[in-house]
């Protein structure tokens, strides 16, 4: 119903000066008070308690790593579907994976790890943890291992820039995933290693296998050689201290080259490290291991 001209409209909806109610009831000033003493408390209740939880984070490690399963174990080159395939008459077919490998590998150049106040020399054998002390102290930036693309050999794309593709001996570059603070432990008895890979165990080295991972590829894989610091991940480069105590870290790589590959057919293999607190997951096929589809064709 229009309101009446005669009875001040919205203006007097606002403020009835003879009545005295504010928006229609009475006492709005008591009622705006409550209001903004209401809504102040469980701002301050709400800010409190953000407050009292950022009081137990650490601002270097996470405070809960329960639900972290180390490690996950990563390639370059990969595809969505975890698949190599590429044609030896073709340039473009294998362009992008070298495209991948080049990119990655760029941070390991030479030239980028000059910086003696943030890199050192840790040795190009495989050593024991270094420790660069706790992630509470106040020791700052930590420095970060040098690694040389030399110690990847014919795969570290500074000879051959194809990386072995043209050849059909493909290359591929195998790392560890970072988790701060975790020091991969390196297997102590052979039980839980197959026997093809019990050779590659050694002190101080996360040892790297990888294999057919069907019964009807064996003999079709070939020789696989492993390239880098003692063929897998030296301790020395463990442990990581996070992102802002460790900006310049670089981690340890581990490449692997095809070097007899069965043509003209899919050949799956899987690749595995391990270590006393390395574990592995069906439901997840990057941690501690993967698997992936390779083929090269030739016709």
């Amino acid at each position: 119903m229009p309101a009446n001209k005669d009875d001040g409209g919205w203006q007097k909806f606002l403020w009835d000066s003879e009545k005295g109610e504010l928006l229609g009831r009475t006492g709005g000033i008591k009622i705006t008070l409550f209001y903004v003493i209401f809504y102040g408390c469980l701002a301050g209740i709400f800010i409190g308690t953000i407050q009292a939880m950022l009081l137990t984070l650490s601002d270097y490690k996470p405070t809960w790593q329960d639900r972290v399963a180390p490690p996950g174990l990563s390639h370059t080159p990969r595809s969505d579907k975890s698949e190599v395939s590429f044609n030896l008459n073709d340039v473009e077919t294998y362009l992008p994976y070298t495209k991948a490998l080049k990119e990655f590998l760029a941070k390991y150049n030479e030239e980028v790890q000059r910086d003696q106040m943030k890199f050192e020399d840790c040795g190009e054998d495989p050593a024991e943890y270094k420790n660069r002390g706790d992630l509470e102290s106040d020791m700052g930036v930590r420095k970060a291992c040098r690694f040389s693309r030399a110690n990847l050999g014919p795969c570290s794309g500074l000879d051959d820039p194809d990386f072995g593709f043209k050849e059909g001996k493909p290359c591929m570059v195998v790392k560890l995933n970072r988790i701060v603070n975790f020091r991969p432990k390196p297997p102590t008895t052979n039980e839980s290693i197959p026997e093809d890979a019990q050779p590659k165990v050694q002190p101080n080295v996360i040892p790297l296998y990888c294999t057919n991972k069907r019964e009807e590829d064996a003999g079709k894989v070939g020789e696989i050689k492993y390239w880098g610091i003692g063929g897998g991940f030296p301790l020395q480069y463990y442990p990581y201290y996070g992102k802002r105590l460790h900006p310049h870290y670089l981690q340890p790589l581990v490449a692997l080259q095809f070097t007899n590959l069965t043509q003209n057919m899919e050949l799956r293999i899987e690749c595995k490290v391990f270590g006393e607190n390395i574990y592995y997951n069906d439901k997840d096929r990057y941690q501690g291991r993967f698997d992936l589809k390779l083929m090269i064709n030739n016709l």
